[in-house]
């Protein structure tokens, strides 16, 4: 089962507003509470592209497997410090596209609950999966898919 978490913490190295961890069938992301918001969405932008970029995430849309290697709609998560609703973080989705926008006037800590709920939910849909060491993990229960 696959499990993207998010955390507001005091103990991150100066000058490093984000951290990621990423592991078979987990992902935890650790933010930098005293951080300014617009340095922690710049920096998260910068690791989440990385992680997409590793070629271990894809996204199902409709009967197509999107990746960043697909060569008309290549794979990218993008945060933008834009409020489009009052709920501090929303999504939009398209193939190959996911963009986030957060409202600018909530501190980290609430960026990190909000993104603990919203990914949950937006994983529950079943469009995203990580392929770590040959295994296939989404956020159905039970075995993982061998590659």
């Amino acid at each position: 089962m696959l499990h993207v978490t998010y955390e507001a913490v005091n103990d991150l190295p100066p000058g490093r507003p984000v951290h990621v961890d990423e592991d078979r069938g987990r992902v935890a992301i650790r933010f930098d509470e005293d951080a300014p918001l617009r340095d922690v969405v710049r920096d998260f932008n910068i690791e989440i592209d990385r992680m997409v970029r590793s070629a271990r995430w894809f996204q199902l849309w409709d009967d197509e497997i999107v990746s960043s290697n697909s060569p008309r709609h290549p794979l990218r998560i993008e945060f933008i410090l834009e409020k489009k609703e009052h709920q501090g973080v929303v999504f939009e989705e398209r193939k190959g596209d996911l963009k986030a926008f957060v409202d600018p006037d909530i501190d980290v800590t609430r960026f990190a609950a909000v993104m603990n709920k919203l990914t949950a939910q937006h994983l529950s849909g079943g469009r995203w999966f990580q392929l770590y060491g040959g295994e296939i993990h989404d956020v159905s229960p039970g075995s993982m898919s061998k590659v």
